[in-house]
């Protein structure tokens, strides 16, 4: 890779920056024009470009077995939807269904997976469709809305977030996200299925930094609001119990805007520079993050990796008594719920009278989403030319 000055680079990090809709100023900190739902989902759009693009073949060819299992609105019976809850089995097809919608669906583009990872269909039995996707990971290390609000210290943080997973992935696919699906697959991450798929594929490792055998509970599960405080976990509730809880917001950093191009030619900068650039296993995203925030603040731009996006932060217990047994070493209270019942809560609650007073379910077509998807790849395919 041809190397580029440092002041070539600092145009090229500006130019992309304003692209995306930032503004510099001139103490070198860069914000965001406006600051609207639309305007942090078109933040995204470079990001998924990219991860569309690269996946571009593998796209096209499993459009078939995806319309396969595609249904039309019309055709969905709510009363009947029957979830199950499929782990993800490597090479297997469920596997392809769900990198294929975890690629296509999001604005928010998808990000590699780091350390202990579980991946999850919720496939409807009766339509034999996919009705949504969980994506589990290893949590941040150090977090500052979930440390501060279940009293975890920085001593004990390693053992206790790691019994914890971070969702990066939570929702519903069509036509079910238009009769409040999303809702669904959020109360099916609490599962019973769940937390004993947890306990089986976990409870021989070690984890990585210390070497250390952990309790293999899955205690918490943290995920963020995409762009703000979220319809479908705010006052999400099962059998009187609260589902989700918002407990803050991030800082607003990370580095989806920085493009994997641009970060190529930041990481060959530090290394002119002297730096250290090598991402091992174990250094997860944290690595990466701290890479970015050298290079942008050696080359002037303040605010480094805070992009100005803050995310609302919920937290979804596992127990009853999380905050007893982080605070005070009590023995776990476990929540135990299956997917019978809590389907059947969500079509009660949200899904069959929400269907009844809203018909929009009813205009999703598969053939027309499998056209436009084609013209989406075009288009972000060109996107990434012009980087």
């Amino acid at each position: 890779m041809q190397t580029i000055s440092a002041t070539n680079l600092k145009i090229e990090v500006n130019r992309i920056l304003r692209r995306q809709g930032y503004s510099l100023k001139p103490d070198g900190v860069f914000v965001l024009k406006n600051d609207g739902r639309e305007e942090k989902r078109k933040v995204h759009e470079l990001a998924k470009a990219e991860r569309v693009s690269t996946s571009e073949q593998f796209l096209l060819d499993k459009i078939p077995l995806i319309q396969e299992h595609l249904i039309d609105g019309k055709d969905l019976d709510v009363a009947k939807i029957d979830p199950e809850i499929i782990e993800i089995e490597s090479g297997s097809k469920e596997e392809d269904f769900f990198r294929w919608w975890n690629i296509v669906w999001w604005s928010l583009p998808y990000e590699h997976a780091y350390g202990r990872q579980m991946r999850f269909i919720i496939w409807d039995k009766y339509h034999n469709a996919p009705i949504g996707l969980i994506g589990l990971q290893s949590p941040i290390l150090s977090w500052s809305a979930r440390d501060k609000h279940l009293g975890i210290k920085p001593d004990k943080r390693d053992f206790w977030v790691n019994q914890s997973l971070s969702a990066q992935r939570i929702g519903a696919l069509p036509p079910y996200n238009d009769i409040r699906g999303g809702k669904l697959i959020a109360l099916l991450m609490t599962a019973e299925t769940v937390k004993k798929k947890f306990h089986e594929k976990y409870k021989d490792q070690k984890t990585v930094l210390l070497d250390r055998k952990l309790p293999s509970n899955l205690l918490f599960i943290t995920t963020t609001g995409a762009y703000g405080k979220s319809s479908v976990y705010n006052r999400l509730k099962f059998q009187g119990e609260v589902v989700s809880e918002f407990i803050g917001y991030t800082k607003g950093s990370g580095t989806f805007h920085i493009p994997n191009a641009l970060y190529e030619d930041l990481m060959v900068y530090l290394k002119k520079r002297g730096f250290e650039t090598e991402r091992g296993f174990g250094n997860g995203p944290s690595r990466k993050m701290r890479l970015i925030d050298q290079a942008l603040q050696l080359l002037g731009f303040a605010n480094g990796i805070t992009h100005g996006i803050e995310r609302a932060v919920y937290l979804f217990p596992m127990v009853k008594n999380l905050k007893e047994v982080i605070q005070l070493n009590k023995k776990p209270i476990w929540r135990h719920r299956n997917v019978s019942e809590m389907t059947q809560f969500w079509k009660d609650r949200w899904a069959i009278p929400h269907a009844e007073k809203d018909k929009t379910y009813c205009d999703f077509s598969g053939d027309e989403f499998i056209k436009q998807t084609r013209k989406d790849l075009k288009k972000y395919k060109q996107l990434c030319k012009n980087i």
